[in-house]
């Protein structure tokens, strides 16, 4: 089976997987290796951790394909890319979605934001006209080469218009044929459990830490009915505080040991990067 088949059948099954986010093909194999079903490709991320800048849209079209493409050769799961509002109109978006298909996307989140967007739990966000939006889903929906391929539509409209408003939107992106629907930001527990209930197409929700959207344990997700439970920045702060640690570690003291716990081991951290399969292939062509 594909890997576009999978996600499209785990996704319908609404049983709740989750997806962390990676932000290079090193975190999607550490991410692939503890056996998760599928990858994001997180957007804000890659802005961070490439460019060491806040997810108020800086990263473009190039930087996302180019590590899918790099994440797609690292790892055969499922890849949920993050594609920001298309970058520019629906003309855009057409050629956002045969870019990402392409670079081995299996899946594209689209949102409906003013550009440039930011992220979906900072204050002072916009969103376009509902028809602008539909337009681009339309787009999108028409671009893909693969009817495999799944289009995600976001709605950031619950801090700008209130919840009701959203759902509405949501909905005219169904009608526009967004296989998958995510309400961004939704601030009470209350809505969290409504949206299943208020919405026909598989659901993603996203649980940012620290976030706006009150943290719900992914089995009780399950139970509600969503499709996939996004953790899209969960390797990167552990990464931080993990770098942080260590390296406070080297400052005070001078040194850091393998023993210490605090970094991988030399033999763990070859195995993450194939380093055993690289070494029998040198000897096949020896």
């Amino acid at each position: 089976m594909s890997t576009r088949k999978q996600l499209r059948s785990l996704v319908e099954a609404r049983q709740g997987i989750i997806v962390p986010g990676a932000f290079n093909a090193l975190s999607a194999k550490v991410i692939a290796d503890l056996g998760f079903q599928a990858i994001y490709v997180t957007g804000a991320g890659v802005t961070n951790m490439w460019f060491g800048m806040p997810d108020q849209g800086f990263m473009g079209l190039h930087e996302i394909a180019e590590h899918t493409a790099r994440i797609r050769d690292a790892v055969d799961v499922p890849l949920i890319v993050d594609a920001d509002t298309g970058f520019g109109n629906a003309l855009n978006v057409r050629h956002t979605v045969r870019v990402l298909e392409r670079a081995g996307a299996d899946c594209i989140q689209l949102e409906d934001q003013v550009a440039p967007k930011r992220c979906g739990h900072f204050s002072g966000k916009e969103v376009i006209s509902t028809e602008e939006a539909v337009s681009k889903i339309k787009a999108a929906v028409d671009a893909r080469q693969d009817p495999d391929f799944l289009i995600m539509a976001r709605t950031d409209a619950a801090a700008t218009h209130g919840f009701e408003a959203a759902i509405e939107r949501a909905q005219k992106f169904a009608e526009a044929g967004a296989d998958i629907l995510f309400v961004e930001a939704v601030t009470e527990a209350e809505q969290v459990r409504a949206l299943p209930q208020l919405l026909g197409k598989p659901q993603l929700m996203n649980m940012v830490i620290g976030g706006r959207t009150p943290i719900f344990n992914a089995d009780q997700l399950a139970e509600l009915g969503f499709g996939i439970v996004l953790y899209a920045n969960a390797a990167l702060q552990g990464a931080v505080t993990g770098m942080q640690k260590a390296l406070t570690v080297l400052r005070d003291e001078k040194e850091v040991q393998e023993s210490s716990g605090l970094v991988a081991t030399f033999a763990e951290r070859q195995r993450l990067v194939s380093k055993p399969e690289w070494d029998e292939l040198e000897r096949r062509y020896s």
